[in-house]
């Protein structure tokens, strides 16, 4: 068991415990949260919750057990495509269930120990239980993804996608059909305020710009082509949820669960399709492209049909 004593500093004050701990610990905000809920935080002797507010020169206690740092297990992901693979970098096709590295709380296979099993090697840069990942697609997501191999691609790969060079195309199924059938969402996207897990359009989130055209329209639902100028987590779930139309399957963000079940869905209908980017050795613009997997094809199917 750890702890901390101190006063709460002056720039803190009005901060959310869960993330006024984030940042004067540099724990995750989920950790924070944790923490909290397991009733490791007091002010002034008071037990405090992660959505109770700091007060300023408070005498701030932090009890907590430390986490034992995830690692790569090297496990056969049958499903896994190699879609492109040179001495940069390997492009994969995930399949749905799998994460993009491992993470305290997640026990199922990973990007990473996928490679590592089919004796793929990446790059070292990055903390250890991720080291290559450049970007990440959720465990629910399929599709896309670019993995390091080399120091020099990981250092490139992750400056593209910083500044924005990347180019990222989902495609998506949502309930109901936009209104203009193509456009921009802007709106910054930030922790759900009662939520650990969820994400939402908030104040004080981060910029996050989502771009998307219809494709097809359903009686009650649309295929979206949807182009990420940035890359928050959750960007696509949250931005099409806030304009009340959330992706189809989607239950943490508010998919009529009916619905769902009349496609067969299990989890949000949303799908990496294309991703191109500058090669890091070359310097040659480079694209790769997916295709929809089963699951998805049967519930496309099943809306074409009605």
């Amino acid at each position: 068991m750890e702890s901390r004593s101190l006063p709460v500093p002056d720039g803190l004050a009005g901060e959310r415990v869960d993330t006024g701990l984030a940042k004067l610990l540099g724990f995750s905000r989920s950790f924070a949260a944790e923490v909290a809920e397991a009733d490791g935080v007091r002010l002034d002797g008071i037990v405090v919750g992660k959505s109770d507010r700091l007060r300023a020169e408070a005498w701030l206690e932090v009890e907590w057990q430390p986490r034992e740092a995830p690692v790569v297990v090297a496990r056969a992901v049958p499903d896994l495509r190699i879609v492109y693979d040179d001495d940069d970098f390997v492009v994969i096709d995930k399949p749905v269930g799998v994460a993009a590295h491992p993470s305290v709380g997640w026990d199922g296979p990973t990007v990473l120990g996928a490679l590592a099993a089919a004796g793929f090697r990446v790059a070292t840069s990055g903390a250890a239980e991720r080291a290559g990942i450049v970007h990440r697609l959720d465990a629910g997501t399929s599709g896309l993804m670019v993995v390091a191999k080399s120091e020099r691609a990981y250092t490139e790969l992750k400056r593209q996608f910083h500044d924005r060079e990347v180019s990222k195309i989902y495609h998506a199924i949502v309930q109901g059909h936009p209104d203009p059938l193509s456009g921009t969402i802007d709106a910054p996207i930030g922790r759900h305020p009662g939520s650990s897990w969820k994400f939402a359009v908030t104040a004080e989130g981060k910029p996050s710009v989502t771009h998307y055209e219809t494709l097809e329209a359903f009686p009650g639902a649309s295929l979206l082509e949807i182009h990420l100028e940035t890359g928050r987590t959750h960007q696509i779930r949250v931005h099409m949820a806030a304009q009340r139309h959330p992706c189809v399957g989607d239950a943490m963000y508010g998919a009529d669960p009916t619905l769902s079940a009349r496609l067969g869905l299990t989890r949000q209908w949303l799908h990496a399709m294309r991703l191109g980017f500058r090669h890091p050795g070359t310097g040659a613009m480079v694209e790769y492209q997916s295709q929809y997997p089963d699951d998805l094809q049967h519930a496309l199917d099943v809306l074409r049909e009605t």
